[in-house]
């Protein structure tokens, strides 16, 4: 021990030698930083003291850290402290060694100097090995800023959700990303594609269908994907061989068509023919007000803004016993249009209507089921020339001035139909089994690779199905190659796991989809955090519309300034949010998700936020060859201005931010804060009365602003409660205590929670992969949890509670409250309140799931 005294003797003599020189260095005008002499100080003090317990065998004891900021900056220094250090910086401190003498820190002559020749050697080593390790991360800490996460401002409808910009990978960041996906969809490529993809017919289950689905599962191989095939026995019904289905006026035959709608009821209806316009619900209540009686009729209906299976499920509940659908030119035009045979399906729902609620798989015992979404009325297409005959042998009243816009053959007149015009329809479909396939790709995440968006496309087709199929097919195999080769070849590394689906069945209420859905949904639960829908994503070039979950609005919005716009006879250098978004770019842009969409059971059945877009003609109007065999290259082309290849490269650039988006980044991009009601600022020339007194003509100027228009939908049904108390309408102790107090409180929990989850975001760190994921889970549950888990899938697949569809939804009560008012004898209190009850609570289950912890709760 006498020789580790001297040793340590000597390197103090050492260390303040070399004080010395710095002294004198600084007096001839050396200047050294602050900064970088005080940690090599620091770290001179822990070599000496811990090359003198290593050699010297002096016992190991406590290290003391200190975090002290330096006055010369923001540069921090880590004071690095030994307990024999601490003993030094006492004054006269002495070294007490049992059974010696004590001895003072003096300097002496060295008795081993070779010794001490080495351990200065290692001193200097281990000087600058530690001095470069400290100076690396003080300078590392330096450069990394805390994220930060803004909340949305509800002054400005165009301001985005700023989420932290934390990079998956250090080497791309998000600008690179879009750079390379930018470079690999080009024009020309889809101008390939397209032409590769092109098919005459690919019916679901047909040779062609599975020709199409075989060539993406090759493409998918080829990419370096994993690949699997998912194979559902479903029944579709089609026309017979042997007979056809018929239409009669009278006792003459209007014509036969080879048109069908499948799931129509079977069999022969005859009945007085009345024109009901589009079959949406006003155009049946102005019949109804002009005393036409609808039991028994055969309603002839135009096709468009709504799809077939609505206009006959409103039909039936009116008692009609046909419906028949026609094109009017008034809203298509085409060539030949007056004798284009139209298809389609009568199923108020998706998926297999024979295994409702349960995957249509192979070899699988299946109770006797049907869908409720059924329609026990008979449904047939026509051609336009025999909707003419039709039209010119009806009489009765005149049809308004409003719904009589056609471009029929001239002289013809819309009329409602007199009692005597009687219509026979004959539907004779055939009910078979088909073998579908759908067909899938995955390129893994690297962070959290079970977790995943899916991007889809219908493959099958009644027809060519030009814009139906053939462009989302294009899209999603581009979408495919370009991020595999992103992966591969320029060091992207997305967080999570992008899957490629291919849907057949798509044209027979998206079947192959919602097989999939009801065949995985326990295993997409909390893992599918998005869809990405790329199905009739170019019909025009003159709009563009989305439809979308409000969680994705922000996404959206963000991918719109980003992405060129396309719209317009040359090539724009504005963004799409210039060119058709702007102040009012929810007005403009997002309209609602129609049933048929085949992001709506995505949505609307497993509460997995989805997304469809699609440019569109003037004025964002439907597509009119969708379900015709005029659904071809040159009807798009036509529809596009020749621009097909290049409006289908910005949608593929449109889809493919928006899913790499949601797998780059460390949160999802789904702002919880969109699902916020946010209740209605009435003029000022309501505010002199009940506020609720000017809903109805306040409402109808109301933005689609979603927020808005939940929030003025809970106000009307607290209006309307309001009222029915007051009016006496309805009377009895039930009524006198229906309170609408819990669902105002159920709103409040939750935008306190989307509130606490924002704030949460601010103060963690988002660097941190655990934290990310647990913040992430919770944004997951929102979606899923607005199904109503008090209806059953079976019978009520739509089970979302505001977008979905039966009479667990806010618009299924606010229709139960008018039928209160009017003393409808469908209406009924107790049925009532039971329906708002677990609405109510529907949404307090999904504000406890954004809040957090069970234990975290407050009742």
């Amino acid at each position: 021990m006498l020789s580790s005294t001297l040793a340590l003797q000597n390197q103090h003599q050492m260390f303040r030698h070399r004080e010395e020189e710095e002294e004198e260095e600084k007096a001839t005008g050396g200047r050294t930083n602050i900064v970088q002499r005080a940690v090599m100080e620091s770290t001179m003090d822990q070599a000496r003291s811990t090359i003198s317990k290593i050699f010297c065998g002096e016992p190991r004891s406590y290290t003391r850290f200190n975090l002290a900021k330096n006055v010369e900056g923001d540069t921090s220094q880590v004071e690095l402290k030994l307990s024999s250090d601490v003993e030094e910086e006492a004054p006269n401190a002495a070294v007490d060694l049992p059974g010696q003498d004590t001895y003072s820190h003096q300097p002496s002559t060295p008795s081993r100097p070779r010794k001490n020749v080495v351990f200065i050697v290692i001193s200097i080593l281990l000087v600058f090995i530690i001095g470069y390790l400290i100076g690396y991360l003080t300078n590392r800490r330096q450069g990394v800023e805390p994220p930060v996460c803004d909340s949305l401002s509800d002054s400005d409808p165009t301001s985005e959700t700023t989420f932290p910009e934390t990079e998956s990978d250090p080497e791309l960041d998000w600008s690179d990303i879009r750079s390379l996906l930018q470079n690999k969809l080009t024009a020309e490529r889809f101008e390939v594609m397209l032409s590769e993809l092109t098919l005459d017919s690919h019916e679901a289950g047909s040779d062609g269908d599975q020709h199409l689905g075989n060539k993406v599962n090759d493409a998918f191989q080829t990419y370096g994907m994993n690949t699997w095939i998912d194979e559902h026995f479903v029944k579709v019904q089609t026309l017979p061989s042997s007979s056809s289905n018929k239409v009669m006026f009278g006792g003459d035959e209007i014509g036969v068509t080879k048109g069908y709608l499948s799931y129509s009821a079977k069999g022969i209806q005859q009945g007085r023919v009345v024109y009901v316009h589009y079959g949406q619900p006003d155009d049946f209540k102005y019949v109804m007000d002009m005393k036409i009686d609808l039991n028994g009729a055969i309603v002839l209906l135009r096709a468009g803004k709504m799809s077939f299976a609505e206009k006959v499920a409103n039909a039936a509940k009116l008692k009609a016993a046909a419906v028949l659908i026609y094109l009017d030119p008034a809203d298509f035009e085409g060539p030949d249009l007056m004798n284009t045979e139209l298809y389609g399906h009568v199923h108020l729902g998706s998926g297999d209507p024979y295994t409702p609620g349960f995957p249509s798989f192979n070899h699988t015992q299946f109770p006797p089921a049907l869908s409720s979404g059924l329609p026990g009325i008979l449904a047939q297409t026509i051609t336009s020339s025999m909707a003419t005959k039709i039209f010119q042998k009806m009489g009765g009243l005149s049809a308004p001035s409003s719904w009589a816009g056609g471009r029929l053959l001239s002289g013809v007149s819309y009329n409602l139909g007199g009692e005597n015009d009687t219509v026979t329809v004959e539907v004779n479909n055939v009910l078979v089994e088909k073998s579908i396939h759908n067909v899938f790709g995955v390129i893994k995440g690297f962070v959290d690779p079970d977790l995943f968006v899916v991007i889809g496309a219908q493959r099958d087709s009644w027809g060519p199905g030009y814009a139906r199929s053939t462009v989302g097919t294009s899209m999603l195999l581009e979408l495919a190659r370009a991020v595999s080769d992103m992966v591969k070849n320029d060091g992207f590394k997305p967080r999570r796991s992008m899957v490629f689906a291919s849907w057949s069945a798509g044209e027979y209420g998206s079947i192959g989809a919602t097989e999939w859905l009801e065949g995985y949904l326990a295993s997409l639960n909390m893992k599918a955090f998005s869809y990405i829908n790329l199905d009739g994503a170019v019909t025009g070039n003159q709009a563009f519309k989305a439809s979308a979950s409000p969680l994705l609005y922000d996404l959206v919005l963000r991918t719109l300034k980003e992405v060129k716009s396309p719209i317009g006879p040359t090539t724009s250098q504005k963004s799409l949010f210039q060119q058709v978004g702007g102040m009012n770019w929810e007005d403009n842009v997002m309209v609602p998700m129609p049933m048929d969409d085949s992001a709506y059971p995505f949505m609307a059945f497993s509460g997995i936020p989805s997304v469809s877009f699609r440019f569109a003609p003037l004025g964002g109007s439907d597509y009119p060859y969708f379900g015709t065999i005029l659904d071809t290259k040159d009807q798009l082309d036509w529809a596009t201005a020749q621009s097909t290849a290049q409006l289908t490269a910005t949608s593929a650039h449109i889809a493919g931010q928006m899913a790499l988006r949601l797998v780059h980044d460390h949160l999802l991009r789904l702002d919880v804060k969109r699902f916020t009601p946010r209740l209605p600022v009435y003029p000022p020339a309501c505010l002199p009365a009940y506020p609720p007194a000017c809903l109805p003509a306040y409402l109808s100027c109301l933005p689609l602003s979603y927020s808005a228009k939940v929030g003025a939908q809970v106000t009307e049904i607290s209006y309307h409660v309001d009222q029915l108390q007051q009016s006496g309408v309805v009377s009895g102790p039930l009524m006198k205590t229906l309170s609408v107090t819990w669902l105002m409180s159920a709103i409040g929990s939750y935008r306190r929670a989307s509130a606490g989850l924002t704030t949460e975001i601010k103060n963690t760190d988002l660097t941190d992969t655990e934290t990310c994921r647990k913040i992430n889970d919770r944004i997951m549950r929102v979606e899923q949890g607005l199904l109503s888990p008090y209806v059953s899938p079976k019978d009520t697949p739509f089970r979302h509670i505001i977008f979905g569809f039966g009479s667990h939804t806010l618009g299924a009560l606010l229709d139960h409250l008018n039928a209160m008012k009017v003393r409808s004898p469908d209406s009924n209190i107790d049925v009532f309140r039971n329906q708002f009850a677990l609405a109510t609570w529907t949404i307090q289950g999904c504000a406890n799931n954004l809040a957090g912890l069970v234990w975290e709760l407050d009742n």
